[in-house]
């Protein structure tokens, strides 16, 4: 049966909109009646039903996926047959597909870039430890949330490393612009084959074009096994322009040894690139924010040399007379003399840590299943600390090290980002963003 609005699914999945239609099958969104959630269905062709290999395939997609846990691959919920059809349960991610955005907006800008390919390459390094092997990445299997998280999807023609391939010897499976040359000549899939697809879709992602072309499918798959890429922008930087194009060796040796190394190698880049405003980062390796104390500096009128010098003193003494008009005042209303005051330590760091947050948020959510984050709830407090306070609240924590400071820094493990902000929905996640010690500081002798 063709598959509309409001048809239910397994006795629970209600459709509700159509996303996107396949070669396999059409996807949907659909709401879980049972759990109360919105999901995402790849419904099969009514057609394959009656193929084993297409079913098989699809049923193994369910087992493949299942086997990683990652948050950068979206999660499979359940599998069914009804009604003459098999369907595939996934979660619903928010956002666009790479494709999508390469399609509207041509090019990323390399840190973009640069983040896409570190979060994909640890999220498939995750599969490759698991021994599965994705095969067909590619723009439209890499979905970006709207806060610039990247999840893999489709593993419907996966291949396991220690079982036997879904499709006969020697047939080419995967999308031909993104085939590895030994997948194009029908050789066994390896994690270097992942590699291979993950340089063609950032260079695709940096120039605005694919590096291989050509009139028919069989050409393509030529060209990646005998051309050259042409070269990317010399306006790139060179060491990005090395990393992406050593991806895409012919033969799997020249490239990155694990798509862990690959991914490091992206991070250690991303630090040599202009920095962009932190709403549009990617939010897996986060972007280093300017120091709140710099940008107020930056702001004010630059003053004579000459007040610079005098302001200080006029403090100084300001400060003196405020202090012995109170101890005067406390002698006259007590009738004795005052204690002397401790001296009140001076703090002119701008991030340092804030007072605990009150167990409610400053703004009341007028959803009861959602909750209210200000960054003045969690900016400034110890990382620990936000951690606690967010979960209390019914959220999921995600931490990431970020700026390095001094150990006597009073910075050290306090937040300074976080992202979503604002209303949001119980059992979410939010990324909380920390200073972190110097990598070469030297261990303190106390301890």
């Amino acid at each position: 049966m063709k598959p509309e609005i409001d048809m239910l699914y397994g006795g629970r999945y209600l459709l509700k909109t159509r996303i996107a239609i396949g070669g396999m099958g059409e996807v949907w969104q659909a709401f879980d009646q049972i759990i109360l959630r919105d999901v995402a269905i790849k419904i099969l062709k009514p057609e394959y039903m009656g193929e084993p290999g297409f079913l098989e395939r699809f049923r193994t997609e369910a087992r493949h996926a299942a086997m990683v846990d990652h948050e950068g691959i979206a999660n499979v919920y359940d599998y069914g047959e009804d009604g003459g059809s098999a369907y595939l349960v996934m979660e619903l991610v928010p956002g666009d597909s790479l494709a999508k955005i390469l399609e509207r907006d041509k090019t990323m800008p390399t840190e973009k870039v640069l983040d896409m390919v570190s979060q994909t390459a640890r999220a498939l390094h995750e599969a490759h430890v698991a021994g599965l092997v994705h095969r067909d990445v590619k723009p439209g299997n890499l979905l970006i949330t709207p806060t610039g998280q990247v999840k893999i999807t489709d593993f419907g023609i996966a291949r396991v490393a220690d079982q036997a391939s879904l499709t006969a010897t020697g047939q080419v499976m995967g999308t031909v612009q993104y085939l590895a040359p030994e997948q194009a000549t029908g050789k066994p899939a390896t994690p270097s084959t992942d590699i291979y697809s993950l340089g063609i879709v950032a260079y695709e992602a940096l120039k605005g074009s694919r590096p291989f072309t050509g009139e028919t499918q069989m050409a393509i798959a030529m060209s990646q096994i005998n051309d050259a890429p042409p070269a990317l922008p010399e306006s790139l930087d060179v060491s990005v322009r090395e990393l992406v194009l050593s991806c895409l060796a012919k033969k799997p040796m020249g490239r990155p040894a694990t798509a862990l190394e690959l991914a490091e190698r992206a991070e250690a880049l991303m630090q040599n690139q202009p920095k962009r405003s932190t709403s549009t980062r990617l939010i897996t390796t986060p972007t280093p924010v300017v120091p709140l104390a710099t940008t107020v500096l930056n702001t004010q009128p630059e003053q004579p040399e000459s007040a610079s010098r005098i302001w200080p003193w006029i403090a100084v003494v300001g400060a003196m007379v405020l202090t012995a008009v109170v101890i005067i005042a406390a002698m006259v209303f007590s009738g004795g003399p005052a204690p002397t005051p401790s001296p009140t330590p001076t703090n002119t760091n701008t991030h340092s840590p804030s007072p605990t947050p009150s167990s409610t948020p400053s703004v009341t959510p007028t959803n009861p299943d959602q909750v209210v984050v200000l960054s003045s709830d969690i900016f400034g407090l110890n990382i620990d600390d936000a951690a606690s306070y967010l979960e209390s609240l019914g959220l999921v924590v995600q931490r990431f090290e970020g700026l390095e400071v001094a150990n006597d820094d009073v910075r050290l493990l306090t937040v300074y980002d976080a992202s979503p902000l604002g209303q949001i929905a119980k059992g979410s996640t939010i990324s909380l963003v920390y200073y972190i010690p110097f990598a070469n500081a030297t261990p303190d002798p106390q301890g």
